[in-house]
């Protein structure tokens, strides 16, 4: 049984995450700022009150495991450089408790060598540019320190979220190859699950959508 360190677990996409790698037989211990937002109760969940500005609480969920998933973001509020400076984090606890792999959520905003964006995709990011660019800026940031480690890693982006349906059939690409405009948290949960098995995308940042 692999054992996942989740971080993000209490967010949308978390709460989607979370039942099915229950229900595949992992193992989760899931960092949490407020574990009352993780409401799943099961003997191979464990959830670690904690920040994952926090070393300390990082090293507690990351030990004993074999995969890091990624899932946490800026919320109202958040520091500026929430994503980078939390990978920085679990990039230095997984060095410390030997874990090779980590999954890292990111948006479709952050862009990839392999990406053909469309007019729709270069809007979008123009947008992002303007309203939210210190969110953007993260993202990217983020990015460079998975580069720039001596770790597996893939960052899964995913267009505008919604929460309809698990449909099961989805696009898996880069932006604009083909690349949609949305994707329920569920269906992008899936995907998330798959790359704990799957090494088809290390070192890339495949976009799902449908």
């Amino acid at each position: 049984m692999k054992r996942i360190a989740l971080f993000g677990g209490s967010g949308r996409t978390g709460q989607q995450f979370i039942p099915k790698a229950l229900s595949a037989g992992y193992a989760i211990r899931a960092l949490a700022r407020s574990p009352e937002k993780i409401p799943q109760k099961d003997p191979q969940l464990t959830v670690i009150s904690g920040d994952v500005l926090n070393p300390e609480a990082v090293r507690a969920a990351v030990q004993g495991t074999d995969v890091v998933v990624s899932l946490f973001g800026h919320v109202k509020g958040s520091p500026a450089w929430l994503q980078t400076d939390g990978t920085k984090n679990i990039l230095q606890a997984m060095q410390t408790g030997d874990v090779e792999k980590i999954i890292s959520l990111s948006g479709g905003g952050l862009p990839f060598e392999k990406d053909r964006p469309k007019l729709a995709d270069k809007l979008i990011r123009g947008l992002m540019k303007l309203f939210v660019p210190r969110v953007l800026e993260d993202a990217a940031r983020h990015a460079d320190v998975l580069k720039g480690s001596d770790r597996d890693w893939i960052i899964v982006r995913g267009p505008r979220l919604t929460d309809g349906p698990e449909k099961g059939d989805y696009q898996v690409g880069w932006v604009g190859v083909p690349g949609g405009t949305s994707i329920s948290r569920a269906d992008l949960a899936d995907f998330l699950l798959r790359q704990v098995e799957d090494n088809t995308y290390l070192r890339q940042m495949p976009f799902v959508s449908y």
